[in-house]
């Protein structure tokens, strides 16, 4: 049987990689090693956090399904940030490792046009340089137009613990042998990478006594838009805060010969922004002490995941390392820290619709890019799977801007920075982090995922209502004025805010930092709903600063409508710097400001090419 497409993995990428192109009406197969595993969640127990909650309300905007079913299977949740500014606010929740996969599980079996086989890819079908299908394991080959790779931590995979080195997946599951080595043929470059895991312990064998309580928020969160609260908000499972100690310390220190890193045993590069206890322990010696939080995994079952606790040391020292953690002088470990190190793909061999430049047709998502997390493997297994079925119906590909969304940056530094260690968003990655707030991809993205055939007429009109509110109330605060009554200043002393002195519109009065919403709706009637006002509560109080953001988008926006030949050869363009010309020519940027992002171009390469730009617009037209 031939598929239009085929997803290879079944993680969070290839759930959304799959659910999109099913859902845009092509017949798709997913291939994964063990159904049991899909949408598994192998290392932390959480959906979100600082710029990746933004990605999953992005998810969520454009049509995908982490959101739902990070909402059902939600055991705590609290928004970051809250005493920061808005740029920085996201949604995270402590997630059950039993309920998300259940459920993506459950939406995927109940997919239209969605077919799923278990089994192992092991080459690809290419002819003249597109893809034509899959081998499987046993030699089968399954026909199809598109394939998307989101073979996660699965390729080549070896776990490590000190000198033991297995070659297994996450859960002592079967690695891929055979893809990466199929995919090197093909004339990608192979990178080796790292990541890992703490160990979990028995939470009866804790102390909680000795820790200091984390609670969820009072407030009802969701990450969709559908806004319906699975959770009880009145019982959320708590976390609890513990620090590392100057005994933990001194184990970590005298055992670095026996971690796999620090003995020489890793071959990959782990990641900068997650490193493992050893690493902050050696990297930052002038701390005293490492906060770490124990989170629970899932009220099925009682195993406490250690935050902030991942390392590759033997299963005697990572006994001494947890017996050292205040609270855990008694723990029952019910499953050992590993590293895993596995192979990904150089990330600039990417179109910015994450196609390969290589094989046509042929698209990855995730980890095998070198990306770490959930969220981001998530978001880019959507745009492929959107991207796959526009490219099969003849149409232009969705490229999210950096200006837009913080899957557009995800996107855009992969494809045209690359990646040296596991990428992770940041909230700093986001030069317009200003625009891109937890509140507001809806309005971002909503849209786009109309357009492309993932939203439905029913959810679409929906949004169309939300806008129009959000109109109609900054219209009613900019045409209703106050005054300096008697009785209105005494309620302004209550807040406390100024005193007026002369009149002043209710949008004016909102710009002031103290003053809510809530101080608002005592002057007035405002028959709108919470996310409506908030939105106007944002946008009013941080009016210049947005307009200042988006003013600097225009200029960046300008650099990207300046289109380059992919087929422009930069060795010909004369005073371009040598690093510039091996960088240009290695990644074939879409734009100029695509180029002007690229390490190693300069400003001044970048006028060169504006002038060259030119010059080749005047002759076309002589």
């Amino acid at each position: 049987m031939k598929y239009e497409v085929i997803v290879v993995g079944g993680g969070h990428a290839g759930c959304e990689a799959a659910l999109s192109t099913a859902r845009k009406n092509h017949k798709t197969l997913l291939v994964t090693g063990n159904i049991q595993n899909i949408a598994d969640m192998p290392c932390n127990p959480s959906i979100g956090g600082p710029a990746k909650g933004v990605v999953v309300r992005e998810i969520d905007a454009l049509g995908g399904e982490m959101g739902r079913n990070a909402d059902k299977g939600a055991l705590q949740m609290k928004m970051l940030n809250t005493k920061k500014g808005p740029a920085v606010q996201a949604l995270r929740a402590q997630a059950d490792k039993i309920t998300y996969p259940k459920e993506m599980l459950k939406t995927l079996q109940q997919q239209e046009n969605l077919d799923i086989k278990e089994s192992l890819v092991e080459d690809l079908i290419v002819e003249d340089k597109k893809i034509k299908g899959v081998i499987l394991e046993d030699g089968t080959e399954i026909l199809c137009d598109a394939v998307i790779l989101t073979t996660g931590t699965y390729l080549k995979s070896s776990i490590l613990r000190g000198d033991t080195k297995i070659s297994e997946g996450p859960h002592g599951e079967r690695p891929s042998k055979f893809l990466s080595d199929s995919l090197r043929k093909l004339g990608f470059t192979i990178l080796r990478l790292k990541t890992g895991t703490p160990p979990r312990i028995e939470k009866s064998s804790i102390d909680f006594s000795k820790t200091s309580i984390e609670t969820g928020d009072s407030t009802p969160h969701s990450f969709s838009y559908d806004k319906n609260i699975y959770y009880d908000v009145e019982n959320q499972e708590p976390c609890h805060l513990i620090y590392t100690t100057e005994n933990t310390h001194k184990i970590i220190n005298e055992n670095l010969e026996k971690s796999s890193m620090y003995g020489g045993y890793v071959e990959g590069v782990g990641p900068r922004y997650c490193p493992s206890i050893e690493d902050k322990v050696v990297r930052f010696k002038d701390k005293e002490r490492h906060q770490l939080f124990l989170e629970p995994e899932s009220k099925y079952y009682d195993d406490i995941y250690v935050q902030g606790f991942s390392t590759s040391m033997p299963i005697d020292v990572q006994e001494k390392m947890v017996h050292s953690l205040p609270g855990l002088e008694n723990a029952v470990i019910k499953k050992y820290a590993y590293a895993i190190e596995y192979d990904a793909i150089d990330s600039k061999q990417l179109k910015q619709s994450l196609e390969s430049k290589l094989i046509e047709n042929l698209f990855t998502a995730g980890q095998i890019n070198g990306t770490s997390g959930y969220e981001e493997a998530a978001g880019q297994g959507l745009i492929a799977g959107i991207n796959a079925s526009l490219k099969l119906e003849g149409k232009e590909p969705l490229i999210l801007k950096r200006n837009e969304s913080y899957i557009g940056v995800l996107i855009d530094d992969l494809v045209t920075k690359g990646v040296k260690d596991p990428y992770r968003l940041l909230t700093s990655r986001a030069e317009y982090r200003l625009l891109l707030r937890h509140d507001n991809a809806d309005l971002r993205l909503r849209e786009y995922g109309y357009q492309v055939g993932l939203i439905s007429e029913e959810i679409y009109q929906k949004f169309q209502t939300k806008k129009e509110n959000i109109q109609k109330l900054k219209e009613l605060l900019q045409t209703t004025k106050i005054t300096p009554k008697k009785e209105i200043n005494e309620y302004l002393n209550t807040i406390p805010t100024a005193e007026l002195k002369d009149g002043i519109t209710l949008y004016n009065l909102l710009k002031r930092p103290e003053v809510k919403m809530e101080h608002i709706k005592h002057f007035i009637e405002v028959p709108f709903e919470d996310d409506v006002c908030y939105q106007i509560e944002i946008t009013c109080r941080y009016e210049g600063y947005i307009e200042k953001a988006e003013k600097e988008a225009e200029k960046m926006l300008a650099l990207e409508n300046k289109k380059l030949p992919s087929d422009m050869d930069y060795k010909k363009i004369p005073n371009l710097a040598s690093e510039a010309v091996e960088k240009l020519m290695a990644i074939h940027p879409t734009s100029l400001g695509q180029a002007s992002r690229i390490s190693g171009v300069n400003p001044a390469d970048i006028s060169i090419l504006m002038i060259y730009l030119r010059k080749r617009e005047n002759d076309d037209k002589r």
